[in-house]
């Protein structure tokens, strides 16, 4: 009881003094973690608990202009920066039209077998239980689909845009 009379006498100082720093959005939040502050320290207290308060108060919004004051230096910083490009891994590997044509002409298990193996680097027994088969199944589509891939990559390509003279 004795913190609820402590907060009842000294709360409207505390916001007082956190308004007219502050402003009314943030000055309730300044007397809140003013007075959590010294809740955990109520045995450190003063008789006199109001200049302790005022300045615990004064140390709360210092932290908050510091807090803001890096935040801002921090999205401006971030902001500066170029973001890292997000490479799609077909896109890097696939980085030819040879390449995404060949991959296009697997049937659907076999690109996705080798897009678990090659691209998210799963093992046979890990890409196995993303396509609920047994190791030995994922094996075989893997080892089908690097066939086919390399027997299309082998292909002479031949123009059929090609004008007879």
């Amino acid at each position: 009881m004795a913190f609820e009379a402590l907060y009842r006498a000294c709360a409207p100082r505390v916001l007082a003094y956190a308004y007219r720093r502050t402003g009314p959005g943030d000055a309730e939040e300044v007397v809140a973690e003013t007075f959590l502050i010294a809740w955990r320290r109520a045995g450190d207290l003063p008789a006199d608990p109001v200049p302790w308060l005022l300045r615990t108060a004064r140390n709360v919004i210092a932290n908050r202009h510091r807090a803001d004051r890096r935040g801002g230096e921090l999205r401006a910083r971030l902001g500066s920066q170029r973001p890292a490009a997000v490479i799609d891994p077909a896109e890097s590997a696939a980085g030819d039209d040879a390449v995404r044509a060949a991959m296009a002409a697997l049937p659907e298990r076999e690109r996705e077998a080798l897009a678990l193996h090659v691209w998210d680097g799963l093992s046979n027994e890990q890409a196995a239980v993303v396509l609920g088969c047994s190791r030995t199944t994922f094996a075989v589509r893997l080892h089908r689909a690097r066939t086919r891939l390399r027997k299309q990559l082998t292909v002479p390509v031949t123009s059929s845009t090609e004008v007879p003279s």
